[in-house]
């Protein structure tokens, strides 16, 4: 009995996006590559400048 519940709760409600409707991101759009590989690699290059300068006062 246990078991149904928890497989009943467990189920997702219609009309949420499901995790395996998803689609491979596709590096072909620059904007992808700008957002999924630059923006990323930025932000990390600026954090570490960050933290330099904190550490030096």
């Amino acid at each position: 009995m246990i078991h149904k519940t928890i497989a009943l709760l467990a189920q997702l409600p219609l009309g949420t996006p499901n995790p395996d409707d998803n689609q491979p991101v596709d590096f072909s759009d620059p904007f992808n590559i700008v957002v999924f590989i630059v923006l990323p690699i930025i932000a990390i290059l600026l954090y570490v400048y960050w933290r330099k300068q904190q550490h030096k006062k």
